[in-house]
């Protein structure tokens, strides 16, 4: 689909304007530094920028909000990554002594990416996505997000769009932030479901009794799995697709099926003839038989890049970073408005710099938001036009953000309070 008339040809004279006026420098210093709670933590933490014509520049690190402004502006970056805050500062790993300078800790993260659901979706492949197939995209957010509150008790999640074809999440917990390559992969593995590569007939095989996260899972599969499987899929409505499908089932069911899907075309029929199956085959065998959840999750879980979970180290686009293919910034999402969040109405950085410029008509009044960014930006370099994002439709992206950080605040006062003793005098 068209990116708003982007061209990438123009993004060299974009880049620019967006890093000098647009990007939200303030907010963006305030995440990475967690409050200030842990000494040296924004200092030790590795940027990498992806200049022009592919230039990949590692272990990039910065002092200060106004250090990282300025710099970003001089390289003005294609792509932002964010790493690892290590034991010595990133830029130095070349000055320090063989084998000490490590990754200590960095948030947890997840990457869902639309092309490793090429196998299930019928209406889009590689880095094409469309309305129908992005409903896959809200099912893993929603699914992860439950799973990451509830189960393992985290607060502070951030959900990105990553401009282009998926969704990555930073959980950024201290607790999550500190967990070791043994206790991520251990989360990765607990989320993780769908099993083998493209030769793999059967990718997820479930077991007696279902673990009750599979089947929180399923109440938010079932959900949207009429809509996206059965009639924006079509998963079985053509032959082609009905046997992939029947490749999932028992043989001896497949040949009932079969013969009950000459006489009947309706998708949604055809499905209640496979759950009216699996009823009849859970009632008389003596192990379970849960094909008809196996084909739901098979065809809806979330699939995730599980090397980018486990490893600290591990490099992931920042939040804010515009995707040179389309020009779409990568922005956070509120998760209150998933069902209506819509990738295509992303703003593109050719938008949002021409969007500058536009007289805008009852501006409201933000000085206690200007104020507060201010406050913020005590380490940033002064400017008259702090707050130009807002003038653009990036500023309900940037508001969200600001939402998320003021969650955060909240629990970085408490920490600050436990380190002073404070607590003692109530």
């Amino acid at each position: 689909m068209p990116a708003s008339n982007y061209d990438q040809a123009c993004l060299p004279e974009l880049l620019p304007l967006y890093y000098k006026r647009l990007f939200p420098f303030a907010q963006y210093y305030r995440w990475l530094n967690y409050g200030g709670v842990q000494k040296n933590y924004f200092q030790n933490r590795e940027f990498s920028f992806t200049l022009k014509d592919d230039i990949y520049v590692r272990y990039q690190s910065f002092s200060t909000q106004g250090e990282l402004e300025k710099e970003m502006q001089k390289m003005n970056p294609y792509k932002i990554d964010i790493g690892a805050i290590y034991s010595h500062r990133p830029s130095q790993h070349n000055t320090v002594k063989s084998g000490t300078f490590q990754a200590l800790e960095k948030e947890l993260v997840f990457d869902i990416d639309m092309t490793d659901y090429d196998d299930v979706r019928s209406c889009c492949s590689a880095a094409d996505i469309c309305s129908k197939c992005w409903t896959l995209m809200t099912i893993a957010i929603r699914i992860l997000d439950r799973a990451l509150r509830e189960d393992f008790g985290f607060q502070h999640l951030l959900w990105v769009y990553s401009g282009r074809r998926g969704v990555h999440c930073w959980v950024c917990d201290e607790a999550a932030r500190k967990l070791s390559v043994a206790a991520r992969s251990a989360v990765a593995e607990y989320l993780s479901l769908v099993k083998g590569g493209e030769q793999t007939v059967k990718k997820v095989v479930l077991s007696d009794p279902i673990h009750p996260f599979i089947r929180e899972s399923l109440t938010v599969v079932d959900h949207y799995f009429t809509q996206y499987a059965l009639q924006d899929q079509d998963i079985l409505g053509h032959k082609e697709s009905v046997d992939k499908v029947l490749a999932l089932v028992p043989e001896d069911v497949r040949k009932d099926l079969q013969q009950d899907f000459k006489n009947e075309k309706k998708p949604e029929t055809r499905w209640k003839l496979i759950e009216d199956q699996a009823i009849r085959k859970q009632s008389t065998a003596k192990k379970g038989q849960h094909f008809e959840k196996e084909i739901m999750l098979q065809y809806c879980y979330p699939r995730l890049d599980v090397n980018v979970s486990k490893g600290v180290n591990h490099l992931l686009k920042s939040p804010f970073s515009v995707h040179p293919k389309t020009g779409r910034i990568s922005v956070p999402m509120d998760i209150k408005e998933l069902d209506t969040f819509d990738p295509f109405a992303v703003p593109t950085i050719s938008l949002i710099c021409e969007e500058l410029d536009r007289p805008r008509s009852g501006e409201e009044d933000e000085k206690s938001e200007d104020i507060k960014d201010k406050e913020n930006e005590k380490d940033g370099a002064e400017r008259p036009k702090i707050r130009d994002y807002k003038k653009t439709s990036l500023g309900k992206y940037v508001k969200y953000f600001d939402r998320f950080l003021d969650g955060m605040a909240r629990s970085w006062k408490g920490d600050l309070l436990r380190k002073s003793d404070l607590q003692k005098e109530f």
